[in-house]
């Protein structure tokens, strides 16, 4: 029996083929989810400027996610494929979705600090923006597979996942003088760490629909899926330097 989600996309039951894909992905997608940084930000360990370096560094990704979406939308055209039709109204709900969470990230970064001029503003360096430029190369140069492999598997699957536990723990910085935690701060954690967790499930029964029959494109949605996590633990671990310089810092300083 297949369980609805929406009015638009029932997930249904993996087979052989699926079944495995996902399971071999957990490992990677764990690596994101539980990577040291995501650790300490849920546990309230970062300090203010670890805390704005990753906001900052990862803005690039979540104001140009509907971008990504939308060059995988232009693939979508062949109807008689099985899955292109599902997964055109998919991708037509979803990037208005996303376009809402561009506004609400902009508020979780305002609650710590940081202005709207700084976000639009900032240039990741490389370890912090190949993300982006894999995500680009992928949506337009991939097939329609693995542009939801890369983006709407890897990336929502690991952030639906850490962005739970960040959540859970977002209120021990509320007592920062400078950080302000309310419902509008923390409207984006609080989507990604709901609703938004059944995005991944939806994309991955897209895969299923669009490559069941081909092989070469399972293959080619699964190497999309490790490629943009490991792009996306890149990132973390710049991050995760980042903190650790930030708390010789302030060791630093408390010595002094």
């Amino acid at each position: 029996m297949s369980t609805k989600y929406n009015d638009e996309l029932q997930i249904t039951p993996h087979n052989a083929w699926s079944q495995k894909f996902w399971d071999d992905l957990i490992p990677f997608k764990d690596r994101i989810s539980q990577h040291p940084f995501f650790i300490n930000m849920a546990k309230g360990r970062l300090t203010l400027e670890s805390f704005r370096y990753a906001l900052l560094n990862f803005y690039p990704l979540v104001a140009h996610f509907p971008s990504y979406m939308s060059l995988a939308l232009a693939k979508a055209t062949n109807f008689s494929e099985p899955g292109v039709n599902e997964a055109r109204d998919w991708l037509i709900q979803n990037i208005k979705v996303e376009e809402r969470h561009l506004n609400w990230y902009r508020d979780w970064a305002a609650g710590f600090g940081l202005t709207v001029e700084e976000l639009d503003n900032v240039k990741p360096n490389a370890a912090m923006n190949a993300v982006n430029h894999f995500l680009w190369s992928n949506n337009t140069r991939g097939n329609l597979a693995e542009a939801l492999a890369a983006t709407n598997l890897a990336i929502e699957w690991a952030t639906g996942d850490w962005s739970s536990r960040v959540y859970q723990g977002i209120q021990t910085y509320a007592d920062h003088p400078e950080i302000n935690i309310n419902k509008r701060t923390i409207a984006w954690l609080r989507a990604h760490a709901h609703y938004d967790d059944l995005h991944p499930y939806e994309a991955m029964e897209l895969i299923k629909r669009l490559a069941n029959h081909n092989v070469e494109m399972q293959q080619q949605a699964f190497a999309a899926v490790k490629e943009g996590l490991a792009y996306y633990e890149l990132a973390l671990d710049e991050c995760q330097r980042v903190h650790e310089q930030s708390l010789k810092k302030q060791a630093q300083a408390e010595l002094a």
